[in-house]
């Protein structure tokens, strides 16, 4: 596990502060780990957040976090993310990301999110990374930010325009 750096977090949320009304999201947070992430959009009053880990500690150890927290809008389910994302089941507001920086197929993560309709209109996709990866060709791309060795890039899936002629 390679939990994202106070410093990291702090500059994610302060952007995330000028884009997204905390208490009226629906958060996703995949390769949750600790749930470092997911504990905080949760004590920003996200209306419901979702961990999601492969690893049965790191579940155990969010749930016991959200005993002791008292968290009401925090859940956490033990899942591979890829078997999990194949399987789409509602869309978040915003969705957060952090894959093993050795992860081969991490690359694929934006992809099944968007092909399969996890992310709400107007929602934000971000995912971290290292400086190996670089998403600026993906049509959904919006910007990248570095931290250090940490970089996010958030994508964003405008509202679909209707075609429907206005009087």
């Amino acid at each position: 596990m390679r939990p994202t750096t106070d410093m990291a977090k702090e500059s994610l949320f302060n952007i995330l502060n000028n884009y997204i009304d905390f208490e009226e999201v629906k958060v996703l947070d995949l390769f949750a780990g600790t749930g470092n992430i997911s504990m905080e959009f949760a004590s920003r009053n996200a209306s419901s957040v979702l961990s999601v880990d492969v690893n049965g500690r790191c579940v155990d150890y969010i749930l016991k976090m959200i005993t002791e927290l008292k968290f009401k809008n925090l859940s956490a389910i033990r899942a591979n993310v890829f078997a999990f994302l194949a399987r789409p089941s509602g869309s978040y507001d915003v969705i957060f990301a952090d894959p093993p920086y050795d992860l081969e197929e991490r690359e694929k993560i934006p992809l099944l999110i968007f092909e399969n309709n996890w992310l709400a209109e107007d929602g934000w996709f971000i995912m971290e990374h290292d400086k190996r990866i670089n998403f600026k060709d993906h049509p959904f791309f919006y910007e990248e930010r570095q931290y250090g060795k940490i970089h996010f890039t958030f994508f964003s899936k405008p509202e679909v325009e209707s075609d429907e002629k206005q009087d």
